[in-house]
């Protein structure tokens, strides 16, 4: 198998892209999947490479990225090292980045030889946060043929209470806690301002209820971060989507960082099948 990891691409905001490429160099043109991670979320988060490996095992090239300003470097991309860039992290840079990804991959300088890649199969498949810059890279951009959203947000707007605007304006920043490595991670004003005056690019559910190529939400039944009423309600504004829950399944459908397992748990083996089906068949 082929993994060209750590590719850094120039993004459109002052800070490169983090990429990595994995497919089978068989010769056979394949579909081009590219994966985006969600909120704390960086490529090489958890269990992300062992999906990547089986999505290529399956007869796909499958590609994931660092958004720009996610927090780690192209240096430590382990850690988030960066906290300031995190906090000057927004929506709209995410949802360029992707498009930056896209361009480089389907372009002159792409890593996959062209015998390797059905440029026309262009698939994107996201995770939590990344799964709503899936959706709306989906509403802008004709290229992508279908996309899957795992424990997808449904609307960024719902996350901000008036109280917690008026606290957050006036301060500047808000600060939202990593559990896992004890830091505190801000979240800068603009983030807000770059939603309000890019509303209808960031609305989600305009977007859903005008897509027209196929669309798979999967979610599990079990998660508590984002729950899966927001999963069965995007469903409802698309008829044309199809909604898989998987019962006891959490936000990270049993995965976590770091994974030092040599397989996959099974929640995301039954997620990696389920989305093959739909990538291969719609």
């Amino acid at each position: 198998m082929e993994r060209k990891r750590n590719l850094l691409i120039d993004g459109k905001h002052g800070r490169p892209i983090l990429l990595d490429v994995y497919f089978q160099a068989d010769q056979q043109a394949k579909p081009l999947v590219i994966f985006s991670h969600g909120f704390k979320g960086f490529k090489d988060w958890g269990h992300f490479d062992l999906i990547a490996g089986e999505f290529a095992r399956q007869g796909f090239v499958f590609a994931k990225l660092n958004f720009s300003h996610n927090g780690v470097t192209a240096e430590d991309p382990l850690n988030f090292v960066d906290l300031e860039a995190f906090g000057n992290n927004n929506l709209s840079i995410e949802l360029d980045d992707l498009g930056c990804v896209i361009d480089y991959l389907l372009g002159a300088q792409s890593p996959v030889p062209a015998q390797e890649m059905q440029a026309e199969r262009l698939f994107l498949l996201g995770h939590s946060r990344g799964g709503g810059i899936t959706i709306l890279k989906a509403g802008e951009d004709e290229r992508v043929k279908k996309i899957a959203a795992w424990a997808s947000v449904n609307d960024f707007g719902r996350y901000w209470p008036k109280e917690q605007l008026e606290e957050w304006k006036k301060t500047g920043v808000q600060y939202v806690p990593n559990a896992r490595t004890g830091q505190q991670m801000p979240l800068y004003w603009q983030l807000y301002e770059n939603f309000l005056a890019n509303r209808d690019r960031l609305h989600i559910p305009s977007v859903v209820k005008k897509l027209r190529i196929p669309f798979l939400i999967l979610h599990g039944a079990g998660d508590q971060t984002v729950p899966p009423s927001m999963a069965q309600e995007m469903a409802g504004w698309n008829p044309r989507a199809r909604l898989v829950l998987l019962d006891g399944a959490d936000h990270t459908l049993g995965g976590k960082h770091p994974w030092k397992e040599s397989s996959l748990p099974s929640h995301t083996r039954i997620a990696i099948r389920e989305t093959v089906e739909f990538f291969e068949t719609g």
